[in-house]
């Protein structure tokens, strides 16, 4: 019964991406996808509250592996790394566009919003203030550089041009990023 219950699961997580990339998030509903997955809407709402909640699922379970950080010892070459692997994500289909769409999403449903940043936004950035954290013990940036900030200035540029401008996050536009950070960062540590 249980392995039936989770192979129900996955069909209406797949489902789910599947018309979302077809027909696109504003247009998915949960009824179109209790009708492809050959299931009741009550299946589906047992499981999730609402449209936003399934599809956030859906998309975090394209992604289980999460986007953790080495720890070489460099901490540029660990940033970029990481987020090559990110931008890569990003840039192909479904990923990159179901992505937009769910923080769009997030803008109009709290739910939403705080599930994402519950399961996505906050891990990621403990992962990147942990790993600038090992740096700083390790003496690679100034001990008393404010990390949350390095974090903030370093996510910022990224999300922007991701959500904002819609332009193309390239390697090597994250590695002008991470440029500018840390000639900061040790510009800061050698003053």
């Amino acid at each position: 019964m249980r392995e039936k219950s989770a192979d129900r699961t996955v069909a209406i997580m797949r489902t789910t991406l599947e018309l979302g990339q077809e027909i696109g998030y504003a247009k998915l509903s949960i009824e179109a996808v209790a009708a492809r997955a050959g299931v009741g809407k009550h299946t589906i709402y047992r499981r999730w509250s609402s449209k936003g909640a399934l599809f956030l699922d859906s998309l975090m379970s394209l992604n289980e592996s999460g986007l953790d950080y080495p720890d070489t010892g460099d901490i540029v070459a660990d940033l970029r790394t990481q987020i090559h692997a990110a931008v890569d994500l990003l840039g192909r289909p479904p990923f990159g566009p179901l992505v937009r769409a769910l923080v769009g999403e997030a803008q109009y449903d709290p739910q939403v919003a705080a599930a994402l940043s519950e399961r996505f936004i906050a891990p990621q950035e403990a992962k990147t203030v942990a790993r600038l954290e090992r740096a700083r013990e390790q003496g690679q940036i100034s001990p008393d550089f404010d990390l949350d900030l390095a974090m903030a200035i370093l996510s910022g540029p990224l999300y922007f041009r991701y959500l904002i401008t819609n332009e193309q996050l390239t390697h090597a536009y994250v590695d002008r990023v991470l440029e500018a950070l840390f000639a900061g960062l040790r510009g800061h540590f050698a003053s």
